[in-house]
């Protein structure tokens, strides 16, 4: 491990790979989204990862439109009946949601980890 600290790109990249955002060697991990306590590899404590509901508000954004244009196209051009657009629709959505959801948690918290984000805090200001 060096000094230098990581590129953005860098710790983007260890972001999606789903490993510790300070050596990139560890396990983000447990479960599927359930967190490691701390890197296998460096030891960093992962306590201060707060991703919120940043990673599911940007996947389903993104899915809703992919979903939503294909859906609408797909109802225009062809008039399926309802029973298609469920079996193209439900797998669509399921695809477009859950799969990238770990990746973008783990890129969330990757870009936290590299910014050195933290809950705000109020400053006293001098009431001179």
């Amino acid at each position: 491990m060096t000094d230098t600290p990581p590129t953005v790109t860098e710790s983007a990249i260890r972001g999606i790979a789903c490993r510790c955002p300070r050596c990139g060697k560890g396990k983000l991990y447990s479960g599927f989204l359930t967190l490691a306590p701390r890197c296998e590899s460096c030891g960093l404590d992962y306590a201060f990862i707060d991703a919120g509901d940043g990673p599911a508000i940007f996947i389903i954004m993104l899915a809703g439109a992919i979903v939503v244009a294909a859906a609408l196209i797909v109802e225009v051009k062809y008039q399926p009946p309802f029973w298609v657009h469920a079996a193209l629709w439900l797998p669509l959505i399921v695809i477009t949601t859950i799969l990238p959801l770990r990746s973008m948690k783990a890129l969330l918290i990757a870009l936290q980890f590299h910014h050195k984000a933290a809950e705000g805090q109020l400053i006293e200001r001098d009431p001179k």
